[in-house]
């Protein structure tokens, strides 16, 4: 099995760094064009299953890259539940909270670490039983915290894990065991780099 993560397009939120969980904030043009280059790039591979968040931004990231005709939305797929800390930045937040992590602290009146991880592990659980690749149109902490817990590493190494918008990773089950195949790979939104970058991955699994 492997999972293909791709993290939507680019949002005002997103590019403001205010946290999006609930709000269902458009891609901007430069993200619609992210999820358009992110088709280019996964053109004429085969996917067996198509999953994404139930959010506008996901499901419009995952039909500009050509599957809106297959994906399938998932509840899994949500972003973290940041409660109060909704629509805040990282900075604004330590104002109040100096120090503030989300993976080691979590929201009030959202999700706390150990529940983000409970959720994950249901969702990696239920993953395995599917055979073949498997395309995951997500958000940037649910994502980050699914690859660890498939890992098998704690929910806080998710901290450690930067994933842009627009990018591609890659998650496979190896010889050795769960494997980080490809994180974080920005998608170039311009034509003329997009066949390069395709080029470039031609032997990931």
């Amino acid at each position: 099995m492997a999972l293909w993560l791709v993290r939507h397009g680019e949002t005002e939120w997103s590019l403001s760094g205010r946290h999006t969980g609930s709000t269902d904030v458009p891609l901007t043009p430069e993200g619609e064009v992210q999820a358009k280059a992110i088709g280019h790039l996964l053109a004429g591979r085969r996917f067996d299953h198509v999953l994404s968040s139930p959010m506008a931004r996901a499901r419009r990231t995952a039909e500009l890259a050509g599957f809106g005709d297959r994906v399938l939305a998932s509840d899994a797929l949500r972003e973290v539940d940041y409660g109060g800390f909704e629509g805040r930045t990282t900075d604004e937040i330590w104002q109040i909270h100096p120090g503030w992590q989300l993976f080691r602290d979590g929201c009030p009146s959202g999700e706390s670490p150990d529940q983000v991880a409970a959720r994950v592990d249901r969702f990696r659980d239920q993953l395995s039983t599917l055979a073949g690749r498997v395309l995951l149109f997500g958000h940037g902490h649910c994502l980050r915290a699914l690859a660890v817990r498939y890992l098998g590493l704690s929910i806080h190494t998710a901290a450690q894990m930067r994933l842009d918008t627009g990018s591609v990773s890659i998650l496979t089950m190896e010889r050795d065991g769960p494997t980080l195949a490809l994180w974080n790979r920005r998608v170039p939104s311009r034509a003329v780099l997009v066949a390069d970058a395709s080029i470039r991955l031609g032997d990931v699994p």
